[in-house]
């Protein structure tokens, strides 16, 4: 049986992203650091509490709302089990992918390295 996805990170997609990073880092009581190689553009916590990221807003799935993103061991898996439970996959992908629920709220998925269950997989980075 495949594991159920867990919360991972939740992006927020600003329209001034630096006024983004000050709001989050007052309100979470830490600091936003620029993403490295493989992780995409933004910024984003390194706690061990799921991470909070920040993007400037582009015209992409993942622009207009925030969005929180579900670790999953197995992308295409999950992907045909939001399908069958009446979601939609509205951008696929092999590392992440953005879904809608059943009533039409967006999330995403993001595989997950099986040795480092809390990280992103290594496929991101190659």
């Amino acid at each position: 049986m495949v594991p159920a996805p867990r919360l991972l990170l939740t992006e927020f997609p600003a329209d001034d992203p630096e006024r983004a990073r000050r709001f989050w880092a007052g309100l979470l009581g830490e600091t936003l650091d620029a993403r490295r190689e493989g992780e995409g553009e933004g910024w984003q916590t390194r706690s061990e509490a799921p991470t909070v990221g920040v993007h400037a807003r582009g015209r992409g799935p993942g622009d207009s709302f925030s969005l929180p993103y579900f670790a999953v061991g197995d992308i295409a898996e999950a992907l045909e089990r939001v399908k069958a439970l009446g979601g939609s996959v509205v951008h696929p992908g092999a590392a992440w992918a953005i879904c809608k629920d059943s009533e039409g709220s967006p999330f995403g998925l993001a595989l997950v390295d099986p040795d480092a269950p809390d990280r992103p997989s290594r496929k991101l980075l190659d």
